[in-house]
């Protein structure tokens, strides 16, 4: 069963999740976050993805992870985000074998590894040259809600900051791992079936959201997430 809090690391959320007898195949769907993950006795670091991912899992796998707000990962994990998207990478891969390994056997010789995850990443110093604080800009202005299409509204965004367009797109791939219109249209793919889940009809969660119609809005979700609302909120 899954669960979650927020973390005394900043700008994340600790979770864990316990697989049913039955588990398999699940979906993960993109949501502008980067996530340090505890599996099987291995740690990962699953990037920010553009599409969904389709994870296999065993009977019984508990996972724990320590998710980062969109554009926080970066001066936490210590990569620029663009360089791990759509990916799951080793965290030795990232990090010196010799600290990993320590982590690794504090989790598992502790009797609560998710509070023991937490506590070994807030030890760590963080990269403030990778803290940029145009990404809060952006995410500030994006998650406000809608306010017509993506195109216009980061050309808004970029005249607020003070940036071109350019030079915005290149701050968010550091940042978020993609550019200021994809990271648009995923938070906002996300705040639809949010409010499906909440109860609201697709049609209404359409509209709330800023999509055309209910159309746009199911065609969003099968561009990003690979099926229909109703596959994902049922």
């Amino acid at each position: 069963m899954y669960q979650e809090r927020p973390s005394r690391v900043p700008d994340a959320v600790l979770w864990w999740d316990r697989e049913p007898e039955d588990a398999g195949e699940r979906r993960v769907l993109p949501d502008g976050c980067m996530d340090i993950l505890w599996v099987r006795g291995g740690l990962l670091v699953a990037g920010p993805d553009t599409t969904a991912q389709l994870v296999r899992d065993e009977p019984g796998d508990v996972h724990i992870g320590l998710r980062f707000a969109p554009g926080r990962g970066p001066a936490v994990i210590g990569v620029p985000a663009v360089e791990l998207r759509d990916s799951r990478t080793p965290l030795d891969a990232l990090w010196p074998g010799r600290l990993v390994r320590r982590l690794a056997e504090r989790l598992e010789a502790a009797d609560d590894p998710a509070a023991e995850l937490e506590a070994g990443v807030a030890e760590l110093p963080v990269r403030e040259d990778l803290a940029d604080p145009v990404a809060a800009a952006v995410l500030a202005r994006l998650e406000a809600g809608p306010g017509g299409a993506p195109g216009p509204r980061v050309r808004d965004a970029a005249r607020e900051i003070g940036l071109s367009e350019r030079q915005l797109r290149r701050r968010c791939l550091t940042a978020f791992g993609y550019g200021p219109k994809t990271l648009d249209r995923v938070l906002r793919m996300n705040r639809a079936l949010d409010l499906v889940r909440a109860g609201t009809a697709l049609a209404e969660a359409a509209a709330v959201a800023g999509y055309a119609d209910q159309a746009h809005l199911t065609r969003e979700v099968r561009s990003l997430a690979g099926v229909p609302p109703g596959s994902l909120v049922g």
